[in-house]
């Protein structure tokens, strides 16, 4: 009953965040073609388009779904030997992957984490033509970190209740 629950928080999750990334990636597009629009129509052009597109869009496109490809089994895998072993073996390297993943998506979401923190309280800004703050993407790692940790474990209890790797 509790692993049900978790693997739905954990869906939602994922699925929240990679809307929110789907979000990020058409204001990319929609905030690109306007600048190249306007630069082509009126030789004007966005103030910031390149630190938008470099600090905010591209950081959340590319941590936000992480969760997402994760629980449905999508990152990169070879299995050439492994699925050659027994189902016990199997399962067993597996579960050991997970762990080794979850130990580094973990330390990785709590550097970030530290990391947003403290770019928080200076209120980390780029050199740019005006004030850009960074702190506000800063956000975007310790969020698809968090949320890859909560898939790597909802994988791991499907795959034991299956009783098979995944």
């Amino acid at each position: 009953m509790i692993a049900k629950h978790f693997e739905s928080l954990s869906q939602w999750v994922a699925k929240s965040a990679m809307v929110l990334a789907a979000l990020f990636l058409v204001l990319m597009a929609l905030h690109v073609s306007l600048d190249v629009g306007l630069r082509y129509l009126f030789g004007k052009s966005f103030t910031g388009t390149l630190e938008f597109v470099s600090f905010y869009y591209m950081v959340a496109v590319v941590f936000l779904p992480l969760a997402y490809v994760e629980l449905q089994r999508e990152h990169i895998s070879v299995d050439v030997l492994v699925g050659r072993l027994p189902p016990v073996a199997q399962l067993t390297l597996y579960l050991f992957a997970s762990t080794l993943g979850l130990l580094y998506f973990g330390m990785l979401c709590y550097q970030s984490y530290l990391d947003a923190v403290r770019a928080t309280v200076r209120m980390e800004t780029a050199m740019a033509n005006f004030t850009f703050y960074l702190w506000p993407s800063r956000w975007a790692l310790p969020v698809g970190f968090a949320a890859m940790c909560l898939a790597i474990i909802a994988n791991m209890i499907k795959a034991l209740q299956q009783r098979q790797a995944l």
